[in-house]
């Protein structure tokens, strides 16, 4: 199994890096297995992780953790956060103003599950990876 994580704080300014190292991880994947991840694949994980780490530095007060997992060909993005609050995507409003966040996470990934933590909760999404050869 490979994995990466990021430790995050309370600022919000580690969004970039986050989005930067689910890219770096997938290409590291890629080489590990002799391919190359689709490039639809790397965008739609760094959309995946760049919403749930914007989720966890709106409504989180401390600290969160960002982990990446590959098992076969499926990404596990895990991000524990301390807001103990388990979130529930809305219903579709077209005049609603932000708070997509966790709608868009469940439209690109094939699992979303959101699972009570000691400190906090974790939100989880996988998602599928796609290869092409090298």
């Amino acid at each position: 199994m490979l994995e990466a994580s990021l430790a995050l704080d309370g600022d919000g300014a580690r969004i970039a890096e986050a989005r930067q190292l689910a890219a770096s991880f997938l290409e590291a994947v890629g080489d590990f297995n002799g391919v190359s991840v689709i490039a639809d694949t790397v965008e739609i994980a760094q959309l995946v992780v760049s919403e749930l780490v914007t989720n966890a530095r709106k409504y989180a007060p401390g600290p969160a953790l960002l982990q990446l997992r590959v098992v076969d060909t499926v990404l596990q993005v895990d991000l524990w956060d301390s807001n103990p609050m388990l979130p529930a995507a809305k219903g579709a409003d077209p005049t609603r103003i932000g708070q997509h966040g966790l709608e868009i996470v469940k439209a690109l990934a094939q699992n979303v599950s959101v699972e009570a933590a000691k400190g906090g909760k974790h939100v989880i999404a996988t998602i599928s990876i796609a290869y092409s050869a090298s």
